[in-house]
Parts: structure tokens; C-alpha cells; sequence
């Protein structure tokens, strides 16, 4: 068995996956002087941000907002582009590890595959792919919430003789595609990416389209560094006010109903947010945008016209952009894009509805749709998504002190408290997930806010002579009601998408995110944690953790 670097079997804190929130805990229990050990699968720093290696990868948060608040980083580093791509993202994480030297508690090539808790010890058991076993005190699953790529099953997949990749499985020394027919299955995220980064190069492009995109206009621009070195003044300020907005951003919904405003305000105000790019549009729109059906078909609209003003065929224009809107605008991810309309412009593209003619199966040579028409290709991408937020944890064997695992436990149904701990689960804390603002709110300003509310518990334990900490099922069961009943006031649930679990065949279809708002959400836990960790049960030493009530 080969040696494994930086490694220590019986830490304080075992931490999964090294990328913004694995570090971030990483920086701040080890401040307090707790041994911490971290697992990271992959052979670098940056989590997501070492897989996507796929042509175009960027981020769609701009900055300061996607970066941590760690002054010993923010002070000397500048960003040379408002939405950074994968590049400098790469760059940013080793300039984390000059300032932090966060690598020496990191073990690299290391996967975690199983785990339970030991009420023996009040230790997690944790077992790795090559073997090694661990047994942390406090186990804390910073995986994310898209950490396992989703495949549909498509038959003869592995009959195709040419290039084929899922865009989270894009090899890191990268894939030359200039002068090749390309098809690329999906329209999500990494799909906009990709089609506007090759659409340019390729001799032929086929978009194979379920849904279209409702993508916004990117503005992205490159930074000046002299500007951006005076404005960290700010940043602490900035830091500070992402806590307080319902998405960690700057930006916060208008403070009243769109039937509230005239039509002429109306226009003037879409019109500025649309000109400040980024997710300001849907973001700085009016506070009922969604949770009034009607106001969502006005904004639509005004998103709709934008679009189909930069397209030239009446086909694309009713694909891309319909004249009745398919789900409400907000529903389904919006994702960022700079020149992806236009790439429908271009004689080398055809779009393809997977509505009107469905994949059949996958050939030796490219596609077969169900009119009996083959598409060959050079490459097939699969933008075909995640199994996200659960997913990334149920894919490891998680086991609690009743025996049943964390997919078992959420097979029909998310439970959990606070989005961050399951009863059963003594000890363990996965930020960025299930049933915490997740996917909506800025990546590190969530994180940062779970973050910083495990660290405080570990600490206010630690200094307590406290051995455990477990969530009781009366408050798991009450998160889950909060969870479901504002979600339920929202219009999400009218879109087929993995915020609901939806994309995935035999999910539980149901809300997996908190939509009250990063701020109400960091008021609750906070408060929580001042009543002494109402909704838990704490453990002394010599007292054995028992199974919730």
C-alpha cells in the first residue's frame, strides 16, 4: 500500500474535500488550536474548481463576492476579471496555500468511501478507497451539493468510437475539438459554457435541447487593479453585508410587489439591473418575481425580448427564448453567458428539440434520434448534470448509530436540522447542501455562514467537556416543515429541475433548498445556537450517544 502524506489517523476534526469550505473550516479550527485532518480525492486544492476543466469553465458569482473573506487572502490578491475562469481559480487556490500553508493537513488522492459512528468512543469510523481508516471526533463533509455527475442511461453509450466526456469528468490536460463535429447533450450550466467557448471553433456544432437555458447576460469585463486595490477598503464592509441579504450578494429584491409600480418604473429599473449584468437582473427584480405567477410572465417577457433580439431565425427565437414562457423565470437555474446566443447565429450549428424527436440511442458513429436521423460526430459532450445536493453525500456509505445509512435515511425524503446535521448522525456537519440556502445564495457566503456556525459549536463543545452533539428528529422533522412550507409559497416547484431533485429518475421530488434567505437563515441558526443548541442533544464524557427521540 503506498504511503499517504500529511496524515493523522485520530484528529480533532476529519474534514472531506478541500475546496472553499473544506479549507475555510480547515483555516479556522486549526486557528484554534484543534488537530485537523483533510481528505480531498483530488491530487489538488480547489474542489470543484480542479474537475471542471471543460472549455469555458467559469464562474457565475462575481467578485468580491466568490472569494473567501480571510483577510491574509483578500489583502494581497486581485482578481483580473469580474466572473474569473477556471484558470485563475486554480491560481487563487495556490495563492491560498503560499498564505495559509492549508496543504500540510491535506491528503490528497484520498476518497472517502464509507463511514460510522463508533458509540463506543464517540468517534467516527472513517475508511478510504486504499484502505486507511481514521477516526475523527467531528466528521465534516464540506463534498458540496454537485459532486456526483449524472449519466442518463443512454443505450449504446459505450458503443461510440469517438471522443466522449461528461463535462465534470473533462480530462485536466484538456481536449482539442477546433475543426470536429461536436455534439453536446444538455443545456444546463456547463452546457452554455461550453457551446459559446467552441461554438467559434468547431466545423460543426448539434445542441441536443430539452429546455432551453432563460440565461442572463454575463457582463463580464476585466478589472482594473489599481481600482480594485482601493476598493478593499470596503471589503470587510462587504464581507459583513453578504450575511444580510436573502443571497450573499450586494443585491437585494426591490421592496415592493410589481403591481405596486407603474409601467414606466418598471421598464426604467429592468432596464438598469439588465445593464449591470450577472444575476443583478433576477436578483434586484421585484420582491413578489417569485411567488406571483403574473409578475414572473412580465419579467419573462422583458428577458424573453432581450434574447430574440440577438437572434436572426424565428426558430431559434421561439426555442431559445419562447413566446410563452415553459416555467416561471428563476425556476430553473439561470446560468451566466457572454456570447451564447449569438452561436445559434452561426450556419454550422443546428439545434435539436429533444421534445419533438427524442434520443433513440448512441452509435459508433454519433446519435440516433427517433426519426431515424444519425447525427455523426467527431466528440459527444455530456452536459447532463449532477445528482446534486444529496447526492453528493448519499454516493458515500454513511452510517449512523441506528445502522441505516444516509441514503436510506433520505430515500423518500430529505431530513435534517438546520441543513447542516441529521439526527443519528452524532458529530457530523455537511455545509453546502441539502436543505440550507444552497443554490440560492452566493457559494462562499453560505459557506461561510455554516462555516462559521460548526466552528463554534466544535469550539463551545471543546471547551465544555462536551464528547457529542446530535440533532433530535422533533427538530429534524420541523426544519423539513419550514424547508417545504416556504418553498411551497414559491413558484419552484413548477419547473422540472434539480433544485427539486427532478432531473433525477426515482428522486423524491420536493424542495432541497431553504428559500427564506441567506440572512433570515443565519438569524435562525444563530439564535439556535445562543439557546445552547436548542433542537440537540448534547453528550458529556462516559455518556454513550443514544438514538434520537
Amino acid at each position: 500500500m503506498p504511503a499517504l502524506s500529511n496524515w493523522n489517523n485520530e484528529p480533532d476534526v476529519l474534514v472531506v474535500g478541500a475546496g472553499f469550505s473544506g479549507i475555510y473550516v480547515l483555516h479556522h479550527l486549526r486557528k484554534l488550536g484543534y488537530s485537523v485532518q483533510v481528505f480531498e480525492a483530488a491530487p489538488q486544492l480547489g474542489g470543484v474548481w480542479h474537475w471542471n476543466a471543460y472549455p469555458g469553465a467559469r464562474v457565475d458569482s462575481e467578485n468580491p463576492h466568490y472569494a473567501l473573506s480571510i483577510p491574509e487572502i483578500w489583502e494581497g490578491w486581485s482578481w483580473k476579471e469580474r466572473f474569473p475562469g477556471q484558470k485563475e481559480l486554480r491560481e487563487y487556490f495556490e495563492y491560498i496555500d503560499q498564505k495559509l500553508d492549508v496543504k500540510k493537513n491535506i491528503s490528497f488522492n484520498t476518497r472517502v468511501v464509507a463511514a460510522h459512528f463508533d458509540v463506543e468512543t464517540s468517534r467516527w469510523v472513517v475508511k478510504t478507497e486504499d484502505g486507511r481508516v481514521a477516526r475523527p471526533q467531528f466528521f465534516i463533509l464540506c463534498v458540496g451539493f454537485a459532486s456526483k455527475p449524472y449519466t442518463p442511461d443512454f443505450k449504446g453509450l459505450d458503443k461510440f468510437e469517438g471522443i466522449c466526456h461528461h463535462t465534470s469528468q473533462w480530462p485536466q490536460e484538456g481536449v482539442d475539438l477546433t475543426n470536429k463535429r461536436v455534439g453536446v447533450i444538455g443545456t444546463g450550466a456547463s452546457a452554455v459554457q461550453v457551446i459559446q467557448e467552441i461554438g467559434p471553433h468547431v466545423s460543426h456544432l448539434t445542441v441536443f435541447q430539452r429546455t432551453p437555458n432563460y440565461a442572463l447576460a454575463m457582463g463580464q469585463r476585466k478589472l482594473d487593479v489599481e481600482r480594485e486595490r482601493k476598493r478593499k477598503v470596503l471589503y470587510p464592509t462587504i464581507f459583513r453585508r453578504q450575511f444580510q441579504t436573502p443571497t450573499g450578494f450586494d443585491i437585494e429584491p426591490v421592496a415592493k410587489t410589481l403591481s405596486a409600480s407603474t409601467p414606466e418604473e418598471r421598464l426604467l429599473h429592468w432596464e438598469d439591473a439588465w445593464a449591470r449584468g450577472g444575476f443583478a437582473f433576477l436578483l434586484n427584480n421585484y420582491k413578489d418575481l417569485m411567488l406571483d405567477e403574473n409578475t414572473n410572465r412580465e419579467v419573462y417577457n422583458f428577458w424573453r425580448d432581450k434574447v430574440r433580439a440577438r437572434l436572426h431565425d424565428p426558430r431559434m427565437q421561439e426555442k431559445l427564448a419562447p413566446t410563452i414562457a415553459i416555467h416561471p423565470l428563476g425556476a430553473k437555474r439561470p446560468c451566466l453567458e457572454q456570447t451564447y446566443y449569438e452561436v445559434f447565429n452561426q450556419p454550422n450549428v443546428t439545434l435539436v428539440d429533444l421534445n419533438e424527436c427524442g434520443i433513440s440511442e448512441i452509435t459508433s458513429k454519433g446519435l440516433l434520434t427517433e426519426d431515424g436521423f444519425e447525427h455523426e460526430f467527431d466528440a459527444l459532450v455530456l452536459a447532463t448534470g449532477f445528482d446534486s445536493l444529496t447526492g453528493s453525500l448519499t454516493q458515500i456509505d454513511i452510517r449512523g448509530i441506528d445502522g441505516v445509512s444516509i441514503a436510506e435515511k433520505w430515500a423518500n425524503g430529505v431530513y435534517t436540522n438546520l441543513g447542516m446535521t441529521c439526527a443519528n448522525f452524532p458529530n457530523m456537519f455537511f455545509p453546502y447542501n441539502a436543505q440550507a440556502p444552497t443554490a440560492f445564495c452566493n457559494g462562499p457566503s453560505c459557506i461561510e455562514a455554516q462555516g462559521n456556525w460548526i466552528v463554534d459549536c466544535i469550539k463551545s463543545m471543546k471547551e465544555n467537556n462536551l464528547t457529542a452533539i446530535c440533532s433530535t428528529s422533533e427538530a429534524e422533522a420541523d426544519w423539513r416543515a419550514q424547508v417545504m412550507g416556504i418553498g411551497d409559497l414559491t413558484l419552484y416547484s413548477k419547473a422540472k429541475s434539480w433544485y427539486m431533485g427532478s432531473n433525477i429518475p426515482g428522486k423524491t421530488v420536493e424542495h432541497l433548498n431553504y428559500a427564506g434567505g441567506l440572512h433570515t437563515y443565519c438569524n435562525i441558526i444563530t439564535e439556535i445556537a445562543e439557546k445552547g443548541y436548542e433542537g440537540f442533544r448534547l453528550y458529556r464524557a462516559g455518556e454513550k450517544v443514544s438514538l434520537a427521540a
